[in-house]
């Protein structure tokens, strides 16, 4: 029974949207495979972790009655991958199996049964609807994502909180030693909500989302939210937890503050770091009036030292810091320059934007 037949790249598109959060190794097998729903001419693709699951739809289908079927997404989609970009693909169902058909080129592939599928209930009731452009959200992502933590005991840093309130919509990421902030205005008034959203679910939502102003609409429930855009829907549960209190975080009133080159800072920082160890990403930073010192050692006794004059007319300050927290935020601004204020050697750098408070980025001193 033939389920697809169409251009390669129509069924490639679908595949690609879906099979980014399938897992190679699962405790259930099922869950390496995708689902593929006909419905005469529309096909449904649906991909789930348990915790997140996506699904699209492509016109790709051909006439005839209504099928459900699970296959590897990972073979399929390199199958696909591999086969020319011309002529049509087909795709049909018989004893189990799939085959796989374009010019002379044939693959048979296990199927397992649509109904063994676990896919993610969806919300009976959800608290708020937040419509935005495309491209808000992913730049909110962007700006903060490098600061979640990875595998961090206390779950709740694992992800990006998002707060919507009123006119803003603010996402927050820390994992403890630093901490990034960045709010957007929409035009609509929106009633609070705090949620924590997965690790996983904001990296696929980077590589998801276009940059464009077609809406993304988010709704959010209890334990879960749902993101609507162009012919994708992603659900994914929540993570669980207090997000700790970003406000009282980022400091406020430091009088030592100065502005600098920020490809000037990230090429001297990039230097510094060649002489630290995996072990030891430390930095010393000595900033006095007109200048700033960069300097890293190893356990080797060998040295970098960088220097670089500054407008600055505040205190001198001998500050450490690990340089993977510098390097991430200064790689991922495109600004020309940035402000970093300073309170003493003890305190936390904020390091900002000049003439946007939108964004607000927040690392920890380390000891040196």
């Amino acid at each position: 029974m033939q389920l697809v037949k169409s251009p390669r790249d129509a069924l490639l598109r679908p595949l690609q949207i879906v099979s980014g959060i399938v897992e190679r190794r699962h405790t259930l097998p099922i869950l390496a495979n995708i689902l593929i729903r006909k419905e005469g001419e529309k096909v449904s693709f649906l991909s789930t972790d348990i915790e997140v699951q996506i699904t699209t739809h492509a016109d790709v289908g051909t006439a005839g009655e209504s099928v459900a079927t699970t296959v590897a997404a990972r073979k399929l989609l390199d199958i696909l991958r591999a086969l020319p970009d011309f002529g049509d693909v087909t795709l049909s169902l018989a004893n189990k199996r799939m085959t796989v058909q374009s010019g002379k080129s044939r693959f048979a592939l296990q199927t397992l049964a649509a109904e063994e599928f676990p896919t993610v209930a969806q919300a009976e009731h959800f608290n708020a609807s937040v419509t935005l452009p495309q491209k808000m959200l992913k730049h909110l992502f962007n700006m903060v994502h490098f600061s979640m933590a990875q595998q961090d005991i206390r779950y709740y840093l694992n992800g990006l909180l998002l707060v919507v309130d009123g006119k803003n919509v603010i996402a927050v990421a820390t994992d403890g030693h630093r901490l990034a902030f960045c709010q957007v205005q929409t035009e609509e008034e929106f009633p609070r909500q705090e949620v924590i959203i997965p690790r996983k679910t904001i990296l696929e939502l980077q590589r998801l989302l276009d940059d464009a102003d077609e809406p993304v609409r988010l709704d959010i429930a209890n334990n879960q939210v749902k993101l609507t855009f162009a012919d994708i829907e992603l659900i994914s549960k929540l993570v669980e937890g207090k997000f700790p209190d970003y406000t009282r975080v980022i400091p406020k009133g430091y009088k030592n503050n100065f502005t600098i080159d920020r490809e000037q800072l990230l090429r001297s920082l990039q230097r510094a770091a060649i002489m630290t160890s995996d072990k030891f990403k430390g930095v010393r930073c000595i900033i006095s009036p007109g200048s700033l010192k960069i300097s890293s050692t190893n356990a080797d006794q060998e040295e970098a030292v960088e220097e670089i004059e500054l407008d600055y007319g505040g205190d001198s300050i001998d500050i450490g810091f690990n340089v993977g927290y510098l390097l991430d935020v200064l790689n991922n601004l495109k600004c020309e320059s940035v402000n970093i204020a300073l309170g003493d050697a003890n305190s936390s750098a904020l390091i900002t934007v000049p003439e946007n408070p939108d964004f607000k980025y927040v690392v920890m001193p380390m000891r040196i």
